[in-house]
């Protein structure tokens, strides 16, 4: 199954898309503690105890910190490495590119815990309105949540959205260029995305007997 990150980052692509051919994406992704399952949140809860109360911290999953931190590796003992992680959300991402399998993801919603930031350099004017007229527009499971009075996009408030919460700035230095700063809800993208493709095995699943 894609990584929620990557099929995030297609769906965030392939709307921006539509202000321009996007000559160059730059991606940053913070992969939470969510992804490693049940252990690593436990990791995470036991690693935060402990360095309240001055003991030493239980590093079986990450193997370093990362309670009150933010890494760009883990230790080399951890299982999977972030570079195999790194890995798998580039070739998720290239495949659900190319293969267009975002469709029922966009309709269904994405639906905490990915915070990323995007740089999107399309050419041209923005006819359409930028990247920022068609990324967060209505439907297709994304919404700008930078509005008056709402919170920027971040791992609290997008705990069990339906939408991936974005808030888009122009890059000064690029005359086209936006950065896109996102949030949605990992978890609940996994999910949609196992019922999904659960529905399109259901046909294929063998009927009557089995010899």
């Amino acid at each position: 199954m894609a990584h929620p990150a990557a099929l995030a980052l297609a769906l965030l692509v392939l709307r921006a898309q539509k202000a321009g051919k996007i000559r160059r994406v730059v991606a940053t992704v913070l992969e939470p503690a969510s992804e490693h399952g049940q252990k690593g949140m436990d990791e995470l809860h036991e690693q935060t105890v402990n360095l309240l109360s001055f003991q030493e911290l239980p590093k079986t999953v990450f193997d370093t910190q990362i309670a009150f931190n933010l890494a760009a590796n883990y230790g080399p003992n951890s299982t999977p490495a972030l570079e195999t992680i790194e890995q798998r959300i580039l070739k998720h991402y290239q495949r659900n590119r190319r293969k267009g399998c975002l469709a029922a993801f966009a309709a269904a919603g994405p639906g905490a815990d990915l915070p990323r930031s995007c740089l999107l350099d399309p050419p041209g004017d923005g006819a359409t309105g930028g990247p920022g007229g068609v990324v967060a527009g209505a439907g297709g499971g994304a919404r700008h949540a930078d509005s008056p009075g709402e919170d920027s996009p971040s791992n609290v408030n997008a705990a069990g959205q339906g939408d991936i919460l974005v808030s888009l700035t122009r890059d000064e230095n690029y005359e086209n260029g936006a950065w896109i700063w996102a949030a949605v809800d990992n978890l609940r993208i996994a999910a949609a995305t196992a019922v999904e493709c659960a529905e399109t095995m259901t046909p294929t699943r063998p009927r009557g007997k089995i010899q």
